[in-house]
């Protein structure tokens, strides 16, 4: 084995809430920590980056003054074990643009763009942890191999601690949940 091959230790080691706290915007880009444990993920193809952004802008522009909708980055699920989540779209509160870490109880909606090798973790895992965490609606936006992008929404039963099924759209979204929004994701 050559030393390039030899993973860095940090990627053998839980890191807490202070020590990535401590880290530079550019050491944070492109992971995401679950249970402690750095997650590195592959640079999206332009087709995910083009549906996350489409869908960004259309929140964001829907959404009205108290929320915002950008991409790429952290939500701060929980601090022990460490958990941070960086959802494809995340609707957050406009109010807490410069508070840092985003937490669930800032956050109305989270997006993610299903990419091959992202699949159970998007399906299961993320629904299952953002719906603990308390975020009131998920949206899972599968890539059609041919035709248009497929939109699953699901909106959180706090009693149950999970999401519901909630509305399907096929290229063009129009719903009135969590606000009334329209965008046409079948030109992609």
């Amino acid at each position: 084995m050559t030393a390039e091959m030899v993973a860095p230790a940090w990627m053998h080691q839980q890191v807490t809430a202070e020590q990535y706290d401590a880290w530079t915007d550019e050491q944070s880009a492109g992971i995401e920590i679950v249970d402690g444990m750095v997650l590195v993920s592959p640079s999206a193809s332009k087709r995910h980056n083009r549906l996350a952004r489409l869908l960004a802008n259309a929140l964001d522009a829907a959404a009205g003054p108290d929320w915002n909708a950008d991409t790429d980055f952290d939500v701060r699920l929980y601090d022990v074990p460490l958990n941070n989540r960086r959802p494809d779209v995340t609707v957050y509160r406009a109010d807490s643009i410069d508070v840092t870490p985003t937490r669930p109880e800032h956050v109305l909606l989270v997006v993610e763009v299903v990419s091959p090798g992202s699949e159970t973790t998007d399906r299961v895992v993320k629904t299952d942890q953002y719906a603990k965490a308390g975020i009131p609606f998920y949206w899972r936006v599968e890539q059609a191999v041919t035709g248009a992008p497929l939109v699953y929404t699901s909106v959180l039963d706090p009693a149950a601690g999970r999401y519901r099924d909630g509305e399907f759209f096929a290229g063009v979204v129009k719903t009135a949940m969590p606000f009334p929004v329209e965008v046409d994701l079948s030109a992609i």
